[in-house]
């Protein structure tokens, strides 16, 4: 039941994804970590602009599998063993994928380390920062409808999320937007 759910899961997420054509010898996976409203999907998509990166977005990938999404424990685990699935894919046909997920907690990330490692593909790790206040702002104007953001985070969810934040394990990047 498993294997043929997530078959399904991975089937739908693919019929929304961008760039994944172009390939290279040497594809590599970018995953960016940072709390709501930091500017993730802004710098993915404008790495996206100037690279050929497929972005793997768990927002766009939770919208596509439960549109009348409660984020429950069960939805999550899907949400992120699809988008599991789906990179591991991209990446084994030699697309270069950006990972956009909070990723707060190392055991997440570990998941994405292995299966970086396993497939033996660079791993590029982004901590995507912006001080409260940009951030607070940026989520406001979600709740006024902003259509190129499809995350349901605001700043109630910033705050609960930036309580419990692990500390990254593997070199990375700090991009602070």
């Amino acid at each position: 039941m498993m294997s043929s759910t997530l078959d399904r899961y991975v089937a739908v997420v693919e019929a929304c994804l961008e760039n994944t054509d172009e390939t290279t010898v040497d594809p590599v996976l970018v995953m960016l970590t940072g709390l709501p409203g930091t500017g993730k999907s802004h710098l993915a998509r404008c790495l996206a602009e100037v690279i050929p990166f497929c972005i793997v977005e768990s927002d766009q990938v939770r919208k596509a599998l439960f549109p009348n999404a409660e984020y429950s424990g069960e939805e999550s685990h899907w949400v992120h063993l699809t988008c599991h699935a789906v990179m591991e894919k991209l990446l084994k046909k030699g697309v270069r994928v950006i990972y956009d997920a909070t990723n707060l907690h190392e055991r997440h990330r570990e998941q994405v380390y292995r299966l970086a490692d396993d497939l033996g593909v660079k791993l590029i790790v982004v901590k995507v920062t912006a001080p409260e206040a940009v951030a607070s702002a940026r989520l406001q104007g979600r709740q006024e409808n902003n259509d190129e953001d499809v995350s349901d985070a605001d700043w109630r969810v910033y705050r609960r999320m930036a309580r419990d934040v692990d500390p990254i394990r593997r070199n990375f990047v700090v991009v602070d937007t």
